[in-house]
């Protein structure tokens, strides 16, 4: 149960991460991926920092969005869009 609710987690902080650096998502897998990384990137810079967002689910979910969005920048970076 516990790995479903990562992997939903981790779907819902790379949805808002997309949604929120670049306007569109990557599809379902993706977005899982990004959240995921994002969340362990999200939790070591916001640590370094001090920063909590809290505990639970939405605390979760905005560490993992906050990473998502600099995993965005970096890819952004690498991979020139039109």
């Amino acid at each position: 149960m516990e790995i479903i609710g990562t992997l939903l987690i981790g779907a819902i902080a790379g949805w808002l991460g997309s949604r929120l650096y670049q306007g569109n998502g990557l599809g379902l897998l993706g977005n899982i991926v990004v959240g995921l990384i994002g969340s362990f990137v999200g939790y070591w810079l916001l640590g370094k920092l001090g920063i909590s967002l809290g505990t639970g689910w939405l605390g979760a979910i905005l560490t993992g969005a906050i990473g998502a969005i600099i995993i965005l920048f970096l890819i952004n970076l690498v991979i020139k869009r039109k």
